[in-house]
């Protein structure tokens, strides 16, 4: 009697824990996905409707003040790869801390603004809360990453195929990238650079896969898309 207890307790311990292994794993394959996508689409939305709010620069005026800081937390740009699919399309928001890498991605505060010299470096989940980074392996020489802060469209083109390296590596986001192994990044002087960073592998944290680009081109919103998002 006492062992049949014991093994009908047993399966029922077994039983629960399973429902909830199977409701964990739905949460996050499924639920944050869900919740990433309200919270992108919200931050796109609030970037949006602040550019049109923003007055335009009156090019007879006197030289416009320096840019503010960026807003922890906050929206500063959206970003666009066509080679990880037509309708691909993220805000980047101020730090890198968890609760903002479950809105969007996340811009490295320590790295360069948008379009300046130096590296404009940005993180985004490989996994969960949208999977942004979920195809970030595909990325090639010359493929176009494409930004606008509201009032410009910055091109940037990738300059190396992903390359795979430990979380101290923390000399890849350097104004000049100075990855662990030597010329990875191949840029040797100041330059306009982007790095983009994702977790390695898929579903795990221990590495990291980097892509770095160069600045290759920027023109006003007025003047239309960029040709690399005019297809």
């Amino acid at each position: 009697m006492a062992v049949r207890m014991i093994v009908r307790t047993f399966s029922e311990l077994c039983i629960t824990a399973g429902a909830l292994i199977v409701l964990f794993v739905a949460y996050v394959m499924f639920w944050t996905g869900v919740q990433a996508e309200s919270a992108t689409a919200g931050q796109i939305d609030t970037l949006q409707q602040e550019w049109v709010e923003q007055p335009v620069p009156d090019a007879t005026a006197a030289p416009p003040p320096p840019p503010k800081a960026y807003t922890p937390g906050r929206g500063i740009a959206v970003m666009y790869v066509p080679r990880l699919g037509g309708k691909w399309e993220w805000p980047v928001l101020e730090g890198t801390s968890p609760a903002v890498l479950k809105k969007g991605l996340g811009h490295y505060a320590a790295t360069a603004r948008l379009g300046e010299t130096g590296n404009f470096s940005v993180a985004g989940h490989r996994r969960t809360y949208g999977d942004p980074f979920k195809d970030f392996p595909r990325l090639r020489p010359g493929d176009a990453v494409v930004l606008t802060d509201g009032t410009t469209w910055y091109t940037y083109r990738i300059t190396t195929k992903p390359y795979r390296t430990v979380p101290t590596d923390v000399g890849v986001i350097d104004p000049v990238p100075r990855p662990l192994r030597k010329n990875a990044a191949g840029f040797d002087r100041p330059g306009r650079y982007l790095t983009l960073t994702t977790c390695e592998p898929e579903w795990g944290s221990s590495h990291r896969l980097i892509a770095w680009g160069r600045l290759d081109a920027t023109h006003p919103v007025t003047q239309g898309k960029p040709p690399a998002l005019a297809g």
